[in-house]
């Protein structure tokens, strides 16, 4: 799609976004918040709703989560004019409640025209409900609300795209102890956004190459998150490993 193009149908879009009453949260916000950011951008990040701050104001992540936002931006070393911000809901929940599932239905439609504009290679739900909202869009299973911490920080991929499901900032704020595992999971971006240095070199490749490999592998790991790579942390040591054995480590007996 040409700049311009985008350009004017995210105006658009905004637009309608600022104006909906698709749903009762048009009756108690002050302002209905449209994504922000890159519209170039490879990571696009989903929080759940407008906060307070957020919602007077009438922009992203302004409030306390915002600054755990930035701290957690700068190890990364980028700033949010690198990526594309918006929420699931677009309204701010009364009381900072959970939302309600008519109310991300009605928002999904947004969310939908932001990632076909956008068209961003990785999507990054924040928090519980973004989570469960995305995973469900790409038909992954959702697992119980005990289980859902283990999502965070784990790759997904689902086509063209990869999810990479990550704790809202906002957790920092309830429990400090929180943020050296938010900092490692954050930190994995700078993994996901590059190939394996091994890659050119690893008989992956020559597999997918020659159509005896599935395309999942090389997007899960070698060109997702290669650190969770079996061969790749074996690389590393310098141990010694059979060029058929997958990235989970795996001995694949049809690969030769």
């Amino acid at each position: 799609m040409k700049e311009v193009d985008k350009n004017n149908k995210i105006v658009q879009l905004n637009r309608r976004i600022k104006n909906c009453r698709g749903c009762d949260l048009a009756l108690t916000r002050q302002n209905a918040l449209p994504g922000e950011g890159n519209l170039n951008a490879k990571f696009f990040f989903i929080a759940q709703a407008p906060g307070r701050e957020e919602d007077k104001e009438g922009r992203m992540f302004i409030g306390t989560s915002g600054k755990v936002l930035d701290q957690l931006f700068s190890f990364l070393d980028f700033d949010r004019e690198d990526v594309y911000m918006t929420n699931l809901v677009k309204c701010f929940l009364p009381k900072c409640r959970k939302p309600h599932q008519e109310e991300i239905n009605a928002c999904s439609k947004y969310l939908d025209n932001e990632i076909i504009l956008v068209d961003p290679s990785i999507l990054i739900p924040l928090g519980y409900h973004a989570t469960k909202a995305v995973l469900g869009r790409y038909k992954f299973n959702i697992p119980n609300r005990n289980g859902f911490p283990d999502l965070f920080g784990n790759l997904k991929t689902a086509g063209k795209r990869k999810i990479f499901p990550l704790r809202h900032p906002s957790a920092v704020v309830h429990n400090e102890k929180l943020f050296d595992t938010l900092k490692k999971n954050y930190l994995k971006l700078n993994v996901i956004m590059k190939t394996c240095k091994w890659y050119s070199m690893c008989p992956m490749k020559f597999y997918y190459e020659k159509g005896m490999l599935s395309k999942s592998w090389i997007d899960q790991f070698c060109k997702g998150d290669w650190s969770a790579c079996t061969r790749y942390k074996m690389e590393e040591k310098s141990i010694p490993h059979p060029d058929n054995m997958l990235p989970d480590g795996t001995i694949d007996q049809t690969l030769k």
